[in-house]
């Protein structure tokens, strides 16, 4: 078999693992650019995308460790879901954990404008620099299906803070990238076992160290230093 290759590299105002959305679609206002590489960076590979409101990706998990199928200790049959805090192990083909068999992700993204080589998209959880190992067009008459179970995240809802931003803080960023912000804060990057009160929390985004609080349900930015 063929060893898999990238066709593209993911751009992302995301810099690190802590942060990334846990699902794609869930941050609508965060914008990043899929990038073709040679020899798929020619108009003929992406001839009528444009009729299309939505891709997928397939990518790679490229910031984890080795989980090679030689590395024994890299192997999870079972893992932690956040939705469950962290307590309770699923089976890892139950659960979309980054930590895969053969490390690669699957993310439905919203097309929001296509430039030559490289297309902006909404609603990725790629962090900047992700490999993409292809793309494909989201259908709808056969990849959304309404009334299916969903699983354990039927069972239990995941809970969006409240975010404060100063505007001091705010004045940091145009206005979609801190709408895309917000959105992400909302999402409580904590893991999911922290809980200190007292503790201050940094998050890499668009060139800048966030620096945030959450006490109850309420996560506030109480600094922003650029990188």
């Amino acid at each position: 078999m063929k060893e898999i290759e990238p066709i593209a590299v993911f751009h992302s105002p995301l810099t690190s693992k802590f942060g990334i959305p846990r699902q794609s679609g869930i941050a609508e206002n965060l914008v990043g650019t899929i990038e073709l590489l040679p020899p798929y960076n020619r108009e003929e590979a992406i001839r009528g995308i444009e009729k299309f409101d939505y891709l997928w990706l397939i990518w790679g998990f490229s910031a984890n460790k080795d989980q090679s199928k030689n590395n024994t200790e890299g192997i999870k049959l079972t893992v932690r879901p956040p939705r469950l805090g962290g307590n309770e192990r699923l089976g890892v083909f139950a659960t979309r954990s980054p930590f895969r068999p053969n490390g690669l992700g699957l993310s439905s993204v919203k097309i929001v404008k296509i430039d030559n080589n490289k297309i902006d998209v909404a609603g990725a959880d790629l962090m900047d620099g992700t490999p993409i190992y292809d793309i494909k067009p989201y259908i709808s008459y056969v990849d959304s299906h309404s009334k299916a179970l969903g699983g354990f995240t039927d069972e239990h809802e995941w809970k969006v803070l409240t975010v404060k931003i100063g505007e001091k803080w705010g004045a940091y960023f145009d206005k979609n990238k801190l709408a895309a912000l917000k959105e992400l804060l909302a999402q409580d990057p904590r893991p999911q076992y922290h809980n200190d009160e007292n503790r201050v929390y940094g998050m890499p985004y668009d060139g800048k160290d966030v620096r945030f609080k959450v006490v109850g349900d309420v996560l506030t930015v109480c600094n922003i230093e650029k990188l």
